[in-house]
């Protein structure tokens, strides 16, 4: 590994290109039970990283710095490292939720605009880009329920949560989707009075292809009970085959309802026409923020998600 790691590094020397590396914090703190809480943040931490005369006080400049020491170790200090990969997920795990995502993405860009740099690579302005634009509903679960709510954007093109882009505390917003072609206001949901079993089982049934990882522990839907756990997933299954009737039976336990059934935090959704899914199928406009000289650059990639809306981003 070491002999193909150097000639990688050698390649990308002699040709001037970077070296581009992944880094999820949000998976330290959920994978390791001994990394501290807030060193995965960038507001502060009671537990720095003391490397000699180094001191670090996030993940991310440590993770860069430790990529660095490795490529001066085979003699290549000057190859630029560029963050291919860095955010947080929504939901689907603990810790995953919309307001520590977004004390993570907020902080990630006023740290990068700053322009302060690692302790290795002083006053240099970090190059990143944000894990992703939207939620994927069809991504594989293997590394965790939260792999599909990754996105800055809902699968119909809302945004989350509020993010100033410049790093310089603004007032600024995210725009919406526009003209996203939802399916009518309607909503499926389980029958109160069904027998539990019976629920269970048609919910299990409903989750075997619809997104259910609303309702894993630590999800948005994780506490809400029965029958709406079994409500969610009906409801997950309708949308999925575009509200079509015989999508909400369910052995007769499923109702069709018109008056929105979310529940706290727990938001039932609507799904997106045929035509809206055919829009994005022919390919996906998956939108990165290149922090390093605030621009957006725009990258057409095949989007994984069956629930896509017509796009027009203005940032």
């Amino acid at each position: 590994m070491k002999v193909t790691m150097t000639q990688i590094a050698a390649f990308l020397a002699q040709t001037n290109a970077p070296l581009l590396m992944n880094i999820y914090p949000f998976l330290d703190l959920t994978l390791d039970s001994n990394f501290p809480e807030d060193f995965a943040f960038f507001d502060g931490t009671t537990h720095s990283l003391v490397d000699g005369p180094n001191t670090y006080m996030n993940a991310l400049d440590a993770s860069f710095d430790m990529t660095v020491t490795a490529l001066a170790g085979v003699g290549y200090p000057n190859v630029q490292v560029v963050v291919g990969e860095i955010g947080w997920p929504t939901d689907g795990a603990p810790y995953a939720n919309v307001s520590t995502a977004q004390r993570f993405t907020q902080g990630l860009v006023k740290h990068v605009q700053s322009k302060q740099g690692t302790p290795l690579r002083p006053g240099m302005q970090i190059e990143a880009y944000i894990f992703s634009l939207l939620d994927e509903n069809q991504k594989s679960l293997l590394p965790g329920n939260f792999e599909r709510h990754w996105g800055v954007f809902t699968f119909d093109g809302q945004a989350k949560y509020p993010l100033d882009l410049s790093g310089e505390d603004q007032d600024s917003n995210l725009s919406n989707a526009d003209d996203v072609p939802y399916l009518p206001t309607r909503w499926c949901v389980a029958n109160r009075h069904g027998n539990v079993s019976e629920l269970l089982r048609n919910a299990e049934y409903a989750c075997s292809s619809a997104d259910c990882t609303a309702l894993s522990e630590g999800g948005s839907c994780s506490n809400i009970g029965m029958p709406d756990n079994a409500s969610y997933a009906f409801n997950s299954y309708y949308q999925l085959n575009l509200q079509d009737d015989n999508s909400c039976s369910f052995d007769g336990l499923g109702v069709v309802t018109f008056v929105d059934p979310s529940v706290g935090d727990c938001r039932f959704l609507i799904g997106v026409s045929e035509a809206g899914k055919l829009s994005c199928k022919f390919y996906g406009v998956f939108l990165m923020a290149f922090l390093s000289s605030y621009l957006l650059r725009t990258i057409f990639a095949e989007v994984t998600s069956s629930r896509c809306p017509h796009w027009n981003v203005v940032f």
